[in-house]
């Protein structure tokens, strides 16, 4: 599907934005994983979300819909279901890695697959821990899905020390050692997401500028109500949207405010962004609030490495405010953004370079700056959400719009994404 999107003049109003995608599949994961009734309110409605739900259903777990609310029969402690056939990741790299840990400690046979796309995506960096532990696989030669996971013999705890920033392997190895009498400890020596030790309420401790983080069957999760905040990097293109329009304000209501998400807003405040935050709130050990944004004179600014993990997913639409403020962006230390749903690195090179922009490409980054030539261009979403939607933002700011091909893919964080921003834009006066 490509999508055409013409410029715009003002954005106003208020908009209450599905579930965070990252604590979804917790909340969904925790519930599904706890014996008894959960609730789940205000649950991310992307592709992503369903297929780990549509995961579990298949190892035996029961869900409806009730009230706008998701509930969920848990199964318990290894009292699943083998699955009768290949459990389907769709596009989620979140699902893919995070079931591998919980597969890794069941009494059966199981075989994670996904699209081309998650196909192509790296898996060692969870087989290789996990084998550590005891786990049994077989994949790709690339180590890639699909992926065989095996009864494994015996399972041990470990410590392991990351060597790469990454929650979705963090959170593979934490729910692995759910199923242990022993301590299973992952070492963090940068900052990643912490949805699962907060939300599970782990142990924690900081060492020497380094996080271990705790994990035994002595928190297995239980079953219990769960209110998902709504998904910041899906609240990124919104703010910033707002944020280059002239005269214009925007409230996002109860944006998840998690410590480890929030960097977004660090770097968009240091640019020169007119940022609120009101109505704090707590759920489940998960800060939330609303967001207060409006109309801003925004530039660029270095970006420290240390916050990269932080801001991972909002890196493309970050460098759409730099390329429409002033000065030139760069960013480094995020090889990354070439491993996600597609290589980022590449696919922002490639679109920037169609508005006629000074384009460099490192292994690490990019750097864009100049003056745009090309006011009507047609962009490549490469099946990518965040791509297709950073993008759409830069279109709004073009003097003929812009298009975007294979624009559907958005539905994989926020199938809505157009009719939220048809909602709030401002139509001009007119006379006519």
């Amino acid at each position: 599907m490509t999508q055409i999107l013409k410029k715009i003049e003002s954005v106003k109003g208020e908009l209450a934005l599905p579930g965070d995608k990252s604590i979804s599949h917790r909340a969904v994961i925790f519930s599904c994983m706890a014996k008894g009734i959960s609730e789940i309110e205000n649950l991310s409605n992307g592709e992503d979300v369903r297929s780990t739900l549509k995961c579990f259903s298949e190892l035996g777990v029961k869900s409806k819909w009730e009230n706008e609310k998701l509930i969920i029969e848990g199964k318990g402690y290894k009292n699943f279901n083998a699955p009768i056939k290949n459990l389907d990741a769709g596009n989620s790299g979140t699902t893919a890695r995070l079931l591998t840990g919980f597969l890794s400690a069941q009494p059966f046979q199981s075989t994670l697959i996904g699209d081309a796309s998650l196909s192509q995506r790296p898996m060692k960096r969870v087989i290789e821990p996990l084998s550590l532990m005891g786990a049994k696989f077989s994949s790709s030669s690339k180590m890639t899905l699909p992926l065989t996971i095996y009864p494994p013999e015996k399972l041990s705890p470990i410590t392991y020390e990351m060597p790469v920033a990454s929650a979705q392997v963090k959170s593979s190895l934490l729910l692995a050692g759910l199923h242990l009498d022993g301590e299973t400890c992952i070492i963090e020596s940068e900052q990643t997401r912490n949805h699962t030790e907060v939300m599970l309420g782990l142990h924690v401790e900081e060492r020497e500028g380094k996080k271990f983080i705790y994990s035994s069957q002595k928190n297995y999760p239980s079953a219990q109500n769960y209110f998902v905040p709504s998904d910041i990097s899906s609240a990124a293109f919104f703010i910033v949207l707002t944020l280059l329009a002239k005269n214009s304000e925007v409230i996002l209501r109860h944006v998840s405010l998690n410590e480890t998400r929030t960097g977004i807003i660090k770097v968009l405040t240091e640019m020169g962004s007119k940022i609120q935050i009101a109505n704090l709130q707590t759920s489940n050990n998960e800060l939330h609030g609303d967001l207060i944004v409006q109309s801003s004179e925004l530039h660029s600014i270095e970006i420290a490495k240390e916050i990269i993990p932080n801001i991972i997913d909002e890196i493309p639409v970050l460098s759409v405010a730099s390329v429409l403020g002033t000065g030139k962006f760069e960013i480094r230390n995020a090889s990354e953004l070439r491993v996600k749903e597609s290589d980022r690195i590449s696919a922002l090179v490639h679109n920037y370079k169609l508005l006629g922009l000074n384009v460099l490409e490192y292994p690490d980054g990019f750097s864009v700056g100049g003056t745009i030539q090309n006011e009507n261009p047609v962009f490549e979403s490469f099946h990518d959400h965040r791509i297709a939607m950073a993008f759409a933002v830069l279109s709004m700011f073009l003097k003929n719009g812009g298009s975007i091909l294979n624009f559907d893919c958005v539905k994989i964080s926020n199938p809505q994404f157009l009719e939220q921003i048809n909602s709030l834009i401002q139509q001009p006066n007119s006379d006519e």
